[in-house]
């Protein structure tokens, strides 16, 4: 039973742009929405779930609760008993959630399990909810007594792009500017009636304020409430569902490769490895590479788009040459080439990303993987990429310290 296939069956996501605590509501909440609408979205039946996984960074300190996965048998009555657990790597939790009900699919303990991501940000003020994500950092190192510091963090990642290679803020405001135009087509999205120009982004000042270095407003992912489900199966249950749908095997989306690795927790260090190597972020490049390999693909070119992880501009800029699309230092020419847009060569987030969808943290790797699975299967409404026969995720925690991605293909 080792090494089967993993299949995608689908999943659910909330809407983005809700406040939870304004709606006066737990972020059990948010799991159960998830869930029970993963459930109705694919047609399947709570008694069939085996398994079920919960990916979340911080809700002990955003919502006073741990012991997330006990919420999941309180969705349905069904769900009674079923075994769960809580997965956390900073940013990258949705996607270890995701690698954990793989794997035991994979070993043949189970045929489907059910995988939420979730995060419930706005129970804090602005400065309060940068500290708590200070500890995807080495916080006392990194992050005690500095206001927002992961903006800072990777503001330093743009800092030694430009040390190494040249580095052009205008370039990051287009980044920026793709992200919301794209947001702007999904209805899902935090950011979709939101306003921002490129002209906007390029821009200082009170519209537009510098958070620390080299980063402004534009520049960051959201703060955001929100949860996302995925239900992976084996194939045994894939073709039995898909029989009972009317539909064939082969077109179900499955998960084709995959790539994990963990870089040292403290940024410096991470930078200080990579001196002389060509890659800034040698073992985000590593699991990009792992995932292609593990799919059978040559390069990134044989996959439609990318859902990468633009927890700000400069994440994003990263992984354009990691990803393979320009040479190391080059991600530049991607952008004025118009690659990364919508309609491009490969396009980068046709959801928004986190810029523009949103980013709740320990959602947005199983949410990365439901936009990958709505593109592959047609089903991504106004951002669909014209055949998308394979996608691509990277998820990434902390500082570029886990670093998760996902080929979704048929």
């Amino acid at each position: 039973m080792a090494n089967q296939r993993v299949y995608v069956l689908g999943g659910a996501q909330t809407d983005f742009a809700r406040n939870w605590s304004k709606e006066g509501k737990h972020i059990s909440a948010m799991i159960r929405e998830a869930a029970a609408g993963g459930l109705e979205a694919t047609g399947i039946e709570a008694k069939e779930v085996q398994v079920g996984h919960v990916g979340n960074f911080a809700a002990e300190l955003y919502s006073m609760q741990g012991h997330l996965g006990a919420f999941l048998v309180e969705v349905d009555p069904a769900f009674s008993g079923l075994p769960t657990a809580r997965h956390e790597a900073a940013c990258a939790s949705g996607s270890i959630a995701l690698l954990a009900a793989s794997a035991e699919i994979e070993a043949g303990r189970y045929e489907l399990a059910m995988v939420v991501g979730v995060e419930q940000m706005k129970t804090v003020d602005p400065k309060t909810g940068g500290d708590y994500l200070g500890t995807a950092a080495w916080y006392e190192n990194e992050a005690k007594g500095i206001e927002f510091p992961f903006p800072k963090l990777f503001g330093k990642l743009g800092d030694e792009y430009d040390k190494r290679f040249g580095l052009k803020d205008e370039h990051l405001a287009r980044i920026s500017a793709i992200n919301y135009g794209n947001a702007k087509r999904n209805p899902l999205a935090q950011t979709r009636n939101w306003y921002m120009t490129e002209d906007h982004a390029k821009a200082t000042g009170k519209f537009n304020t510098v958070i620390g270095g080299r980063i402004k407003v534009s520049d960051c992912s959201q703060v955001t409430d929100g949860a996302a489900s995925a239900f992976l199966a084996s194939e045994r249950f894939a073709a039995q569902y898909a029989e009972r749908r009317g539909m064939k095997l082969e077109r179900i989306p499955r998960i084709l490769g995959w790539g994990h690795r963990t870089a040292p927790l403290e940024f410096a260090a991470k930078i200080q490895a990579s001196e002389g190597q060509p890659y800034v972020l040698p073992h985000t490049r590593q699991a990009i590479v792992d995932a292609f390999r593990r799919a059978g693909l040559k390069d990134v070119w044989d996959v439609a788009g990318i859902e990468t992880h633009d927890c700000f501009t400069t994440s994003e800029y990263m992984a354009i040459d990691h990803f393979g699309l320009t040479r190391p230092g080059e991600s530049w020419k991607a952008i004025e080439e118009g690659v990364i847009d919508m309609g491009g060569k490969m396009p980068i987030n046709p959801s928004g990303g986190l810029i523009g969808a949103g980013h709740p943290v320990g959602a947005t790797g199983v949410r990365q993987v439901l936009d990958a699975w709505k593109q592959v299967s047609g089903r991504a409404g106004d951002f669909q990429v014209e055949n998308a026969r394979r996608f691509a995720t990277l998820n990434i925690g902390g500082s570029g310290t886990t670093s998760c991605a996902f080929i979704v293909g048929c």
